[in-house]
């Protein structure tokens, strides 16, 4: 053992062979624990001396010394030494100048060969270098050191070969773990290929059963198309023998042809009361075609409530068979009612015959209610009968066109199954609802609800003049023609003094002025010839709205008014076209000479 050049020299090993450089590693730690180096200076002393044993086993001469050096604080130091001029691998000196306090290469001072000299500095006070080195010296030349470095050997080997196990145990345990998942990946990939094909099967089929049901879809609105065309045809072509053959019964009936015997008279009535059910038949299925078309429109108009139901009552008596009594009230209209007459009259005389037809004792009546929702104002026609009844399993099946309840119900009563779903159609037209409420035995109930006055949407799009003033005097048919009136105009002044008319004028200047013409004191003659005379009034448009058929009015003197109008056969439509100015003036202009008066309602379809 040769005493270091500066501090003192703990332990000198010659290395041979890789157990050689076992033991220094070993020592190195022991002298690092000594002097007060733990942790990661520890481990970083200990592996660089062990890579660099390692590295220069095979050097001749190759010793390692220990030593703990002062130099102005004490470090632990080793000091390799080898007799040519091989060199550490550059990456060894590399790292050993990154890890350590210092590292040096140099030619042995004493020898002429090479020294590797690794220090790191330790905690230990200096002056206790001495001491500590001799301790250590004692320690690491025993031979429970010795032992100690066999015991640490064959831990170490035991620690290897548990560590080597295990690495081949978790090594066994993935290449398990590997052929699991690969045998899961493949499930799952043929899972994924077999909903793949049921996917794309069930899409094929998918889509044939679409382009199936839209083929389905067009024959069906082809069928509905060439059905409502043939209703339409069959319809127009039956009207006009119809309509000769009850022409031809009238003549035949009437007092001034040949006198009839009673039995002919009676047959050409029943030829001409089987023209009449056939030609309101025809009607219907002219109205049906029309409405499923989108071709038949309501014609709203001040409707007098009190006629339409004095009509039905007049033309329902005779249907009523014999123990049946017909209650149709009169009603004490409060609020206008603007609708299509004739569309309402036709779903009421379809309900109450229907109502006739199946009671053969008891009951038919109608009653009338007025309500107002959200909405506005609405009438409520009410038909409740005492007669058979329709089964439950029935009361949605009898609004289908040309159905018919089978067994006792239609037994001897004859019928289309046309008159149900026609009034609910017309009812819908008017914005209305018609539901049905029966049980057999017990009688039917059937409630239309319709609103009084059209949709307010019309009125926004019909709304065509600013002001109007109107003079009329008929207190009872006025209500109605205001609420007509207030679609079509911004603002509606009534007066019911014709003497004050002119003086209104003057003062209100209205775009309008709606005239009557029979009024006490002033008349609408009158009247117009003084706003006529005067400049202030003569430019504004007068219509004159009378009950005088066009026969019995003077055009003449009325000239040159806008339009003269019938207010039995006013509607939205002739007023909006009045007040508008529009091409459809021309049409309420025309006066007698040169144009027929309008039909009735009930013919104008």
């Amino acid at each position: 053992m040769t005493p270091g050049p500066v501090g003192h020299e703990v332990f000198t090993i010659a290395l041979r062979e890789g157990s050689d450089v076992i033991a220094l590693r070993r020592c190195t730690q022991s002298v690092c624990r000594a002097a007060g180096l733990t942790g990661s200076p520890l481990v970083r002393m200990t592996t660089v001396v062990s890579e660099a044993g390692e590295s220069l086993l095979g050097a001749p001469g190759l010793t390692a010394r220990l030593c703990l050096e002062e130099s102005g604080t004490a470090v632990l130091a080793v000091r390799f030494g080898w007799l040519d001029a091989s060199r550490p691998p550059a990456r060894l000196l590399a790292a050993a100048t990154h890890l350590l306090d210092d590292s040096r290469l140099r030619v042995a001072p004493d020898d002429g060969g090479q020294e590797l000299v690794l220090a790191q500095r330790t905690p230990t006070p200096p002056a206790a270098l001495g001491e500590l080195a001799l301790e250590l010296r004692g320690r690491l030349g025993g031979d429970d050191s010795r032992a100690d470095l066999v015991e640490a050997l064959r831990t170490q080997n035991h620690q290897l070969l548990a560590a080597l196990e295990e690495s081949q145990r978790q090594q066994e345990e993935l290449q398990r773990l590997n052929a699991e998942l690969e045998e899961t990946n493949a499930g799952v990939m043929a899972l994924y290929s077999e909903l793949t094909s049921e996917l794309q099967a069930t899409n094929s089929g998918v889509v044939a059963l679409y382009a199936e049901l839209e083929d389905k879809t067009r024959q069906l609105e082809l069928a509905h198309e060439y059905k409502t065309r043939f209703w339409a045809n069959v319809s127009h072509e039956l009207r006009s023998p119809v309509n000769s053959v009850i022409a031809l019964a009238r003549l035949l009936l009437d007092s001034r042809a040949e006198p009839l015997t009673d039995e002919q008279r009676q047959q050409i009535s029943l030829v001409q009361a089987s023209g009449s059910t056939l030609l309101a038949l025809v009607d219907e299925l002219l109205d049906v075609a029309k409405a499923e078309s989108g071709r038949l429109e309501p014609q709203p108009a001040v409707t007098d409530l009190r006629a339409l139901l004095h009509q039905l009552r007049g033309t329902l008596r005779g249907t009523t068979q014999p123990g049946v009594v017909l209650r149709i009230p009169d009603h004490d209209q409060r609020a206008p009612l603007v609708t299509d007459e004739v569309m309402l009259t036709r779903v009421l005389r379809n309900v109450l015959s229907n109502a006739l037809k199946f009671t053969v004792e008891g009951s038919v009546e109608l009653g009338v209610t007025e309500r107002e929702d959200e909405h506005g104002p609405r009438f409520v026609f009410r038909v409740r009968d005492t007669g058979v009844g329709i089964p439950a399993d029935e009361l949605d099946r009898v609004f289908e066109e040309f159905y018919q309840v089978r067994g006792p119900h239609q037994r001897g009563r004859a019928g289309t199954g046309l008159g149900l779903p026609y009034a609910r159609r017309l009812t819908e037209l008017l914005k209305g609802t018609l539901t049905l409420d029966s049980a057999v035995g017990q009688g039917t109930q059937v409630v239309i609800d319709i609103p009084a006055l059209p949709p307010q949407a019309s009125r926004e799009t019909a709304a065509v003049v600013g002001s109007v003033l109107v003079v009329d005097d008929d207190e009872t048919w006025l209500p109605g023609f205001r609420a007509l009136l207030a679609e079509l105009a911004g603002s509606v002044i009534v007066l019911t003094d014709g003497g004050a008319a002119v003086a209104a004028v003057e003062r209100e200047r209205p775009d309008v002025v709606v005239l009557d013409l029979n009024m006490p004191g002033a008349s609408g003659y009158r009247i117009r010839r003084q706003l006529a005379a005067r400049p202030a009034t003569a430019q504004v448009p007068v219509i004159v709205v009378t009950a005088l058929e066009p026969a019995d009015v003077d055009h003449a003197r009325l000239a040159p008014v806008r339009a003269v109008l019938n207010k039995s056969r006013l509607t939205s439509a002739i007023l909006a076209a009045a007040l508008g100015q529009d091409e459809n003036v021309a049409a309420v202009r025309r006066t007698p000479a040169d144009s027929p008066p309008p039909p009735p309602a009930e013919e104008r379809r």
